[in-house]
């Protein structure tokens, strides 16, 4: 049997069908042999190296309210480095992870932050589960910077958006899946806001830097669903984020079905990966 990998991408909200697709693997009887997570698929991550089943983590989203969500945020006023202090989601975590350390995980997970003054990427794999998710979800703007022994700590999508680099040797099928989705102008052309800028930018760099790794890396499987015009605080549409990725999840399991079925090893000199757009 292929050793499988799992690379889950940031995206904010839009990193909720991550969970429709660990439940596709659910389904099909497989588990990945490792998993790596950017931001939002730190934190999916985590549940599903944890020993959590798609199934068990879409019924705890579907178990949280608009309210719900709404306590998890904890503006800051006073912070000149985000607008959210990231407090509340920490409680939310330690409340539901089956597990609080790395060493505890049933599968082997490497979580990705962002060395802010350094602008290198660091990789979380021992230790306290909360502290390295927390550093890996550090939007800018959106969430304080963490400060780890003196190391301050933003977003994990400035440096690794879909983390497949870190895992590729330690796997012979590697799924990548990129939830950065896609965004259309509206009809009336305005200028965006200053915060809309700033995280589009961001988002522009996560794409040109998911285009390199791709040609560097060659996941077996790459998906990228169209989440459109899905922003990265709209977790409270949850529901919809899940049902548009349907036919995308069932697109993947026909292929991962074929990649174990060694379909794709018959020409290995042209061996293609497979995409969702």
């Amino acid at each position: 049997m292929k050793k499988i990998g799992l690379a889950l991408g940031g995206g904010g909200a839009r990193g909720l069908c991550h969970i429709e697709f660990c439940k596709a693997l659910d389904e099909l009887g497989l588990k990945p042999a490792v998993i790596s997570g950017t931001s939002i698929g730190s934190i999916v991550g985590a549940f599903y190296a944890g020993g959590m089943a798609g199934s068990e983590m879409k019924k705890l989203t579907s178990q949280l309210s608009v309210l719900d969500y709404t306590k998890m945020v904890d503006f800051s006023i006073h912070s000149r480095g985000g607008i959210m202090k990231g407090k509340n989601v920490m409680d939310f975590l330690r409340k539901n992870l089956p597990v609080k350390t790395f060493e505890e995980l049933p599968i082997p997970l490497k979580i990705i932050a962002t060395d802010y003054w350094k602008r290198r990427q660091l990789i979380f794999d021992t230790g306290e589960l909360i502290p390295a998710i927390r550093a890996s979800i550090s939007i800018p703007v959106i969430f304080e910077p963490v400060q780890m022994n003196e190391i301050i700590m933003i977003d994990g999508g400035a440096v690794n958006p879909v983390p497949m680099s870190v895992i590729r040797d330690k796997c012979d099928l590697l799924i990548a899946i990129d939830v950065s989705g896609t965004n259309t102008p509206p009809k009336k052309k305005s200028m965006p806001s200053m915060f809309d800028t700033i995280i589009n930018t961001f988002h522009i760099s996560e794409t040109v830097f998911v285009e390199n790794q791709l040609k560097t890396y060659h996941p077996e499987i790459y998906i990228k669903p169209q989440l459109v015009n899905i922003q990265i605080l709209d977790f409270h549409r949850s529901k919809e984020i899940m049902e548009s990725v349907r036919q995308d999840v069932l697109r993947f399991k026909e292929e991962l079905r074929k990649q174990l079925a060694g379909i794709r090893e018959l020409k290995p000199k042209k061996k293609k990966r497979f995409r969702i757009f």
